[in-house]
């Protein structure tokens, strides 16, 4: 790393491949994939088990569930549905076999299109809390299910308050057994922009992915365990023209008459390139993020099939 530079990605599975291109020998991380070629589904699971895993990564300690579906972004149904299931098969072996009382928190913005997964989930999800409060378990609708609440908090210039202020006085008068919190992402790659879900059983730290850290919301601030469900829905200006870079360099490495300035960029590492870079472009790019032109469509197609999963986890079938 040079200085204090750091490659900005919410995703440990990225983290992790940039320490693998700088060379940088990582331990206490625990890796496995997952491939099923059938339905094109990739599962990379990063256990994080010790600080200094922890350090070298940028991230805490736990595990990062990461799902890479190329088609995630396309209208089809019958794919996201099987995405829905890799989701909810993964967050319940998080919680665990027996179905908990739940708060889903929907963060970020819902007027800023590319923010509004979180809030846009919870407009999906099927809330029971008060209708088991109401009328007991007595009918087949919630016999055997979870019982869910759900809150969109919003962001502190709509409403002057920390996110964690409001969830952990939402939590403290409702009292679920954990928390799970949705929220839209930064990527360092753009192949990963929309195509990506995260879960982790480590929390979240709120705008952290844009540069607006906010308090974390984890086990340690809230007292319930926290899992945070994410996708990538933006990156910075950097990440694409190093994108760019990395093609030009392989051109001109497959060009003769280019070989030399090619093998002289392609000895830097992923830091190096990217302080070049940020060193390179415009002030006024250097703080500007990019978003796909169908992230209206996209995050509407993402938003029920994370709400989609959630609801099988907590559905009353066994």
């Amino acid at each position: 790393m040079i200085g204090n530079f750091q490659v900005r990605t919410d995703l440990a599975l990225e983290a992790r491949e940039s320490c693998e291109a700088d060379h940088i020998k990582i331990r206490g991380v625990q890796i496995s994939e997952e491939k099923d070629e059938e339905r094109e589904l990739y599962t990379t699971t990063v256990v994080i088990q010790s600080e200094n895993g922890a350090k070298a990564l940028g991230k805490p300690t736990g595990t990062y569930i990461t799902i890479e579906a190329p088609h995630m972004s396309a209208p089809d149904e019958g794919y996201h549905r099987e995405i829905s299931e890799e989701i909810a098969r993964h967050l319940c072996g998080l919680l665990g076999r027996r179905r908990r009382s739940v708060l889903v928190v929907g963060l970020g913005n819902r007027e800023v299109t590319p923010d509004a997964l979180g809030p846009n989930v919870i407009g999906n999800l099927h809330i029971t809390r008060h209708i088991i409060r109401e009328y007991g378990r007595a009918s087949e609708e919630t016999r055997n299910a979870g019982e869910v609440s759900a809150i969109v908090p919003g962001v502190m210039a709509q409403t002057g308050m920390e996110t964690l202020e409001i969830i952990k006085g939402v939590v403290e008068e409702t009292k679920p057994e954990a928390v799970i919190a949705i929220d839209a992402l930064a990527a360092r790659s753009t192949r990963r922009l929309n195509r990506t879900i995260q879960i982790t059983d480590t929390g979240i730290n709120p705008g952290s992915g844009v540069g607006n850290h906010r308090n974390a919301i984890n086990k340690e601030t809230l007292g319930v365990p926290v899992i945070a469900v994410g996708v990538p829905t933006v990156v910075d200006a950097a990440t694409i023209v190093n994108d760019t870079m990395e093609e030009l360099i392989a051109e001109m490495d497959r060009c003769a008459g280019m070989q030399k300035l090619g093998g002289t960029l392609g000895t830097l590492n992923q830091a190096e390139k990217h302080q070049m870079i940020r060193e390179l472009i415009s002030p006024h790019l250097n703080t500007m993020f990019v978003t796909p032109k169908d992230i209206d469509e996209t995050v509407k197609y993402l938003s029920y099939t994370i709400s989609e999963g959630l609801n099988l986890v907590f559905s009353a079938k066994e």
